[in-house]
């Protein structure tokens, strides 16, 4: 887990993975691991979150439904 004196040794931030139909699901910069809310740290890998990115996927959602209803 890489620890270092009960510290995570590692630092990485969420990625706020923004959706229109479904709750936001945030994502561990090192290793991928997804969450339903930002933590102080990644539960598979440890890693200490210092940021969270935001990651507007809800736009490609809209444009295919858009493409879906004829918009």
């Amino acid at each position: 887990m890489g620890l270092l004196g009960g510290k995570s040794s590692k630092s990485g931030y969420w990625i706020q993975h923004t959706h229109l139909f479904r709750a936001d699901v945030y994502e561990c910069s090192l290793c991928g691991s997804g969450s339903k809310k930002p933590l102080k740290n990644c539960p598979r890998c440890g890693a200490r979150m210092k940021k969270s990115k935001y990651d507007p996927q809800w736009v490609d959602e809209i444009e295919i439904w858009d493409v879906i209803t004829g918009d």
